[in-house]
């Protein structure tokens, strides 16, 4: 019976992609030094039983020598010999904001509590992910602090035997008292959302108070030694691309690491491509005001391009989704928040997790539910005009 079920959750389709990460240097610990650390003790870790640490997203190809490591495994290869290491993870649809560019100014149907994924459900799955080769986690939402478990889960996945790293981002609201104890359950890197500098700009954009929270949390965060702190910034013509360079010099004394993200098309964000403030123009800008802003030699499969200005502590990175794609390096895989699995940010197309695995489905049959949604993914997404005109649930439903 299980059989059957899984075939017919096979002959579903679906398609991905997302940001990753790259690291500040050493020059921090001189900035360290000089604060008081709110995070004292927190430091021990629990990945590997090593000190926590940022690791650059990177996307494996199938070895030659497939005996050589235990990260290859067909479940997680696509038709492209793609091979994807690094899972999202959304842990709610919930969030204490309402950002324009996330959810409809109506709001949206929330799925119901019993149909989202159990705390016991997600590790389960993560466990599954991780022992097929996925070393990178990131938590998403939603915002996943919200979450009342998050703390356990963090704990549960930090010791899941292959994970490396596992990451969160977040928009800052509630982080700053939550981080201590996320750090000491393993917690290793972070990206904290944050559009505007102004705070009447962000109550605009976000709907609700608390830009001054999310600068608390980015200063937590320096203090508890999170190396780089990532700061994504979605750029908006009209709205913040003013405050490109403001938001550059956020990285000149401390190791923060600004990133610029095209403004993508969602359900009910009414994208317009006037909006759309494209990579070139953000690099012409900040090149003028930062003559030596210089590009970083990048990982293949990193979705940012990087770059180092002399005497900053920090970087800029810029995310170009919508104008230079880098879907030929793609090693990102998302599973909502209910259950769904979803193979391309862009793609419409998802396949439940959810549902077989409620029904006692065995491990190799969530395996092959997997490895055929993943062999289904497509080599890249549709381009910036027809992902605007194609069906998909509002960012608030995918997970950032």
């Amino acid at each position: 019976m299980m059989r059957r079920y899984a075939s017919k959750f096979i002959n579903w389709h679906l398609g991905l992609k997302n940001f990753s990460f790259s690291m500040v240097g050493c020059e921090a610990e001189s900035y360290y030094a000089s604060r008081n650390s709110k995070c004292q003790g927190f430091f021990s870790g629990h990945l590997n039983g090593s000190m926590p640490k940022a690791y650059a997203t990177y996307c494996a190809k199938l070895p030659e020598d497939p005996q050589s490591t235990n990260l290859a495994s067909d479940m997680l290869i696509d038709s492209f010999g793609r091979m994807h290491t690094y899972l999202r993870i959304s842990l709610t649809e919930r969030c204490n904001l309402r950002c324009q560019y996330c959810m409809p100014a109506e709001g949206v149907e929330l799925t119901r509590s019993p149909q989202l994924l159990s705390q016991d459900e997600i590790v389960h799955l993560a466990n599954l992910f991780v022992s097929s080769g996925v070393d990178k986690i990131r938590l998403t939402g939603g915002e996943p602090t919200i979450r009342k478990d998050i703390e356990d889960i963090c704990l549960q996945l930090s010791n899941l035997k292959g994970l490396k790293t596992l990451a969160m981002t977040t928009n800052g609201i509630t982080l700053a008292r939550k981080l201590p104890k996320l750090k000491e359950c393993g917690l290793t890197s972070l990206n904290i959302s944050l559009d505007t500098l102004v705070p009447a700009k962000f109550e605009f954009l976000t709907r609700r108070k608390g830009h001054e929270r999310v600068m608390d949390s980015i200063n937590a965060a320096i203090d508890c030694g999170y190396n780089p702190v990532k700061v994504n910034c979605v750029v908006m013509r009209g709205f913040n691309d003013d405050e490109i360079c403001d938001f550059v010099e956020l990285t000149h004394n401390k190791p923060i690491n600004v990133r610029f993200i095209e403004f993508m098309p969602f359900d009910g964000n009414v994208w317009n491509v006037k909006k759309l403030v494209p990579y070139s123009e953000m690099l012409d800008r900040v090149g003028k005001q930062f003559p030596s802003l210089k590009r970083l030699q990048d990982h293949p499969a990193d979705t940012a391009k990087n770059f180092r200005i002399d005497g900053h502590l920090g970087m800029v990175s810029f995310i170009t989704s919508m104008t230079e794609h880098f879907c030929a390096g793609c090693n990102r895989l998302r599973l909502l928040a209910d259950g769904n699995f979803k193979v391309c940010l862009f793609g419409p197309s998802e396949v439940s997790l959810r549902d077989p695995l409620r029904e006692g489905a065995e491990e190799h049959e969530l395996r092959e539910i997997i490895g055929a949604a993943v062999k289904r993914k497509k080599a890249s997404h549709a381009g910036m005009f027809d992902i605007a005109k194609t069906a998909n649930r509002p960012m608030i439903h995918i997970g950032g």
